[in-house]
């Protein structure tokens, strides 16, 4: 790889690890529940970005699998926490 890829990739990834400290604090201070609930949600992109950088990084495919799954984990949890949020129940 090039000098210029290596950096930004480091770049990158020193950005996406300094978002997910960012967005742990505010689930564990977050005054309310819905602020916590957007935090995990933007956790879950960070981690999805983190194995996509890493999948660069390495230039193997496993990396943008796992990024599929953690998306697809993210959005029906998030989905279920915010229908728990309005109606105070999961299954109708």
């Amino acid at each position: 790889m090039s000098t210029l890829l290596e950096l930004s990739i480091g770049y990158a990834l020193v950005c996406v690890l300094a978002a997910m400290v960012l967005c742990t604090t505010r689930l564990l201070i977050g005054p309310s529940a819905h602020d916590r609930v957007l935090a995990l949600d933007t956790l879950w992109m960070c981690g999805m970005l983190l194995a996509l950088v890493l999948g660069i990084r390495f230039g193997t495919q496993i990396y943008f699998e796992v990024a599929m799954l953690i998306a697809l984990i993210g959005f029906v949890s998030t989905v279920a926490m915010a229908k728990f949020l309005m109606r105070g129940e999961i299954i109708e």
